[in-house]
């Protein structure tokens, strides 16, 4: 670390220029002084930003670990389906149901079609609550590992229905 205090400068003076002869220099001797500089601390800044490189790298990490998932309700081509209909997804991760066609439409899991121990109710939209627009959503957290079955209860007599793996 550098401070500056004090500092001594030597300012050569000229009193005139002769065309015909030397030049005489009468050497002058000036005194700067500035204040003291506080100190800064190179360690406090360094901590600073590895705490900030830390929680970004402790952020990243926990949102790789919760992805989400986009589900639609409703193909673009007007079929009532979920698209997709059969995937996975890791234990944790976050699934999205938004409404896209053919609408209304809402997610209830079958109760007799998901893993022992979990609550239906819990994971499941309400039977009377519909989604009724384009793009508004459900979601949903899936933790324990398993086969779900889910269906669309306005549409499940036309067959949709899909079903997730959670590993």
């Amino acid at each position: 670390m550098a401070t500056v205090t004090r500092a001594a400068v030597s300012i050569p003076s000229f009193t005139g220029l002769k065309s015909a002869g030397a030049t005489k220099l009468v050497p002058t001797s000036v005194k700067v002084s500035a204040a003291s500089v506080p100190r800064m601390s190179i360690k406090s800044s360094l901590k600073d930003v590895g705490v900030a490189v830390a929680a970004t790298a402790a952020s990243a990490l926990l949102a790789s670990n919760a992805l989400a998932i986009e589900i639609l309700l409703g193909g673009s081509d007007g079929s009532l389906a979920f698209v997709p209909n059969d995937f996975s997804i890791s234990a944790g991760d976050k699934i999205v149901f938004k409404n896209n066609a053919g609408f209304p439409h809402n997610v209830v899991f079958d109760e007799e079609e998901i893993p022992g121990g979990v609550d239906a109710g819990k994971i499941s939209m309400s039977e009377e609550d519909l989604l009724n627009a384009p793009g508004e959503t459900y979601s949903v957290t899936l933790t324990e590992k398993g086969t779900y079955s889910f269906y669309c209860s306005p549409h499940q007599g036309a067959g949709m229905a899909g079903k997730v793996t959670v590993n």
